[in-house]
């Protein structure tokens, strides 16, 4: 499958870099290409320029958001959920129609300090708000309340024994998200239902973040027992 992965940060390499292992062909946007090369420094958080990752998997191409998604059979929103609804803006309606539109991103608003606040929250979510801005794409809200580590590898957490959730309208958009998601190793993936129930999943991600002050580390995820 060709599977175009919106975003150059930590989740969008580590998506791009699995998907790439599992044999489907690949392609990074970002919103200008030169730009993100030109980067330098260390990124928000202390990883290493896009360029020094880019060097060890020169198999995966960089464009604009906009060819990129033209490129993709699905397309994948790894950008931050502030900027979402620009990038996706610019990768172009037309380019997105008829696709399935997997989104991993968090509206997460960090204009009033650490830790952030959501915004969208309670009576909307951002998954919703792609949906309704790009009606013809079929999105399906996932991987959100996770890691990027574990979103590609879950068998390095309890053995994969951990839970996934996936929210979309479209039915044949979450099997397609679901066989990803089983390819990459995860077991427990549960439906919640349409696109409103991804306001639960994001709504996971202020208790996630006080985990992680609590526990030191990233390596987590919930578990539902029943």
């Amino acid at each position: 499958m060709k599977i175009a992965v919106l975003g150059t940060g930590t989740v969008g390499r580590t998506l791009a870099g699995a998907l790439s292992g599992l044999g489907h062909i690949v392609v990074l946007g970002t919103r200008d290409p030169q730009a993100t090369f030109a980067r330098s420094g260390p990124g928000s958080m202390g990883k290493p320029p896009f360029s020094e990752w880019h060097a060890g998997n020169q198999h995966i191409p960089l464009e604009t958001f906009a060819d990129a998604a033209a490129a993709g059979d699905l397309v994948v929103n790894a950008t931050e959920g502030a900027k979402t609804l620009a990038a996706l803006s610019s990768a172009g309606s037309a380019n997105l129609a008829g696709k399935v539109l997997m989104d991993v991103s968090n509206a997460l608003d960090f204009s009033q300090g650490m830790p952030p606040v959501l915004n969208p929250v309670n009576t909307e979510s951002l998954g919703e708000r792609i949906q309704q801005s790009f009606q013809d794409a079929r999105v399906v809200k996932t991987l959100n309340t996770m890691n990027a580590g574990l979103m590609v590898d879950p068998g390095r957490l309890a053995g994969g024994d951990h839970s996934v959730f996936v929210s979309g309208d479209d039915a044949e958009a979450k099997k397609a998200v679901s066989e990803l998601l089983q390819a990459l190793g995860h077991r427990d993936i549960i439906d919640l239902g349409d696109i409103t129930t991804a306001r639960g999943a994001e709504m996971m991600l202020p208790v996630w973040l006080r985990l992680y002050g609590v526990l030191g580390t990233l390596d987590f995820n919930f578990k539902i027992v029943r």
